[in-house]
């Protein structure tokens, strides 16, 4: 009994010390820190003592004036987060590897427009019309790694290495599109950049960032983390919900670091961030070229620069990237006017770090843009339709682009919206006329145009300061097309795999290689078929099917050939 009572009585302060923890582990530089209770409130599902969470750092005129951790950093330790936990930051990482880019630069080791061609000579001849400023732009028009790694029917806990991707990046017979045509995101293109730091250093980028760029910036807790086998202190690990109302652990094995492979802290975060505005470490110059927008061949200025993102906040000019991978998620804003940067490291994969950064910068900031806000208001009830539809005139299909199509019915006198290219499916409801939005959501509204032959004609969704517009995708005749026809195994030399198309209750599905499991087909118009992996474009040669192309994501014109 007395044994049982001890470890009764043990539970019990486990559980008090570390709620304890939880709620004391934040620091305020001064003592009236008026917003604190309503930044918390936005975390407050995640200040649990059973829960992954998030750390959350606010920097003010160069002083971390709040920080603080919410729930757990190791969930089979119950230790929770803090401004020392050390994250994995996901794609937030490439300001660091353009850094490493830069730094070359102004050494003279390398220049922007250097060409990939000249330092990795076994690419195709295109890789010529490649700079290392295009990769650094997201305009080189290279295939994305992951989405090839996809494409190959890898899992993510399939392993390769970095020899494998370079492999995979040289197959490529062909790009997305021509250099500086447009702007596409390529995980390949920070992968490269690693490359070259490491072909041009002739060390590793994770050294050469350690040497040239972490130990004199004093940012002891951060590091390329190329070795997944390496020991990190104070390391939070990944977390996904699972199928039971709980999480389980989601990390990597994989050592790829170009494109995502920054640990870091939110103590670290602030001397990186003091640096944007005063260093003796990292020149002027330094920056201008960090910020430097890319420029398309037509001279249109996006937003993208090195490794960062430059654009406005109802109003404000933002310099910011978030980051997504394996169980973590993470955001860095600086307004550099208002001399304010959030930083929002989250260890669990259901997280939208981007999104609460900005509701912490609507409490700070909301004198700065209220006028902005209402102006966008405004805006969006003038566009507002004054004759108000009724559910079976918005029903259909909305191409969100070619074979990605939102189908819209009727279910339980409400709209329901099914997304083909994942099967996601929800019920929106209506907030204003012809104005919808899902449960629980505050910023993803659904708008409905345009009324023709008895039915809308343009559904728009604003989620946030983005607007997407879908057509109303005009019906096909399906009654001629026969599935058998695309019957067969098809090969594609830049990936190296054979996709196998059957019939399976008189559904057409796709077998990658020998694996069990298929994917299904469906009809997106006359030889074209959507699919979980992107959309299909048949074509034919002597009236019979030959091959295909396949569209995914930041992979374009794929093609495969019939056996």
């Amino acid at each position: 009994m007395k044994t049982s009572y001890n470890r009764i009585k043990y539970k019990i302060m486990k559980k008090i010390v570390l709620s304890f923890l939880l709620l004391s582990f934040s620091i305020c530089s001064f003592s009236q820190f008026t917003q604190s209770a309503a930044i918390d409130s936005i975390f407050v599902e995640w200040n649990k003592a059973d829960t992954p969470g998030c750390a959350l750092g606010i920097i003010k005129n160069n002083e971390l004036i709040y920080t603080k951790g919410y729930g757990l950093a190791n969930m089979e330790y119950d230790i929770p987060n803090s401004a020392s936990s050390v994250f994995r930051i996901g794609s937030t990482s490439k300001q660091f590897t353009a850094a490493c880019i830069i730094l070359l630069a102004e050494k003279g080791k390398l220049s922007l427009d250097d060409n990939l061609k000249s330092l990795f000579s076994d690419f195709p001849a295109y890789a010529e019309k490649i700079t290392i400023k295009h990769l650094l732009n997201h305009t080189s028009g290279i295939r994305d790694y992951l989405q090839i790694s996809y494409l190959k029917g890898m899992g993510g806990d399939d392993f390769y290495t970095d020899d494998h991707v370079m492999q995979w990046l040289i197959n490529q017979s062909d790009l997305n599109f021509a250099p500086g045509e447009e702007y596409l995101y390529s995980n390949s293109g920070y992968w490269l950049l690693g490359q070259i730091v490491k072909k041009v250093a002739g060390i590793n980028m994770a050294d050469f960032a350690k040497k040239e760029l972490f130990e004199p910036l004093k940012m002891m807790d951060t590091h390329f983390h190329n070795d997944h086998t390496k020991i990190v202190k104070n390391r939070a690990s990944g977390y996904v919900p699972d199928t039971n109302d709980g999480y389980k652990i989601s990390m990597t094995t994989l050592d790829m670091i170009g494109d995502g492979g920054i640990f870091t802290t939110i103590n670290d975060i602030k001397k990186w961030d003091d640096s944007f505005y005063k260093s003796d470490v990292l020149s002027e110059n330094f920056w201008t070229l960090m910020t430097q927008q890319g420029i398309l061949n037509n001279g249109e200025v996006i937003e993208y620069a090195a490794g960062l993102i430059i654009e406005k906040y109802k109003g404000l000019k933002t310099i910011r990237h978030g980051g997504a991978f394996v169980g973590f998620r993470a955001e860095i804003v600086r307004f550099p006017d208002q001399k304010l940067s959030i930083a929002i490291f989250a260890n669990r994969g259901d997280a939208n770090p981007s999104d609460m950064a900005d509701q912490v910068a609507d409490i700070l900031l909301k004198d700065k843009f209220l006028k902005e806000v209402v102006t966008k208001e405004k805006k969006i009830e003038i566009e507002i339709p004054k004759v108000e539809f009724t559910l079976n005139q918005i029903v259909g299909n909305y191409e969100i682009e070619p074979g990605y199509v939102a189908t819209l019915t009727i279910k339980n006198d409400s709209l329901n919206v099914i997304q083909n290219w994942n099967t996601s499916t929800y019920n929106i409801v209506k907030i204003a006329t012809n104005r919808f939005k899902i449960l629980g959501s505050k910023n993803l509204i659904f708008t409905f145009l345009n009324l023709k032959d008895g039915f809308t004609q343009t559904m728009k969704v604003l989620q946030g300061d983005t607007e997407t517009i879908a057509k109303r995708k005009k019906e096909i005749d399906i009654s001629a097309i026969n599935l058998k026809n695309y019957i067969g195994s098809y090969f594609s030399k830049e990936l190296n795999v054979t996709y196998n198309f059957e019939l399976e209750n008189e559904i057409l599905s796709i077998r990658i290689e020998d694996k069990t499991s298929t994917i299904k087909c469906i009809i997106s118009d006359l030889d074209q078929f959507s699919t979980q992996l992107g959309l299909l474009r048949f074509y034919s040669k002597k009236g019979l099917i030959s091959g295909f192309e396949l569209d995914s994501g930041r992979v374009k014109n794929l093609k495969f050939q019939k056996k």
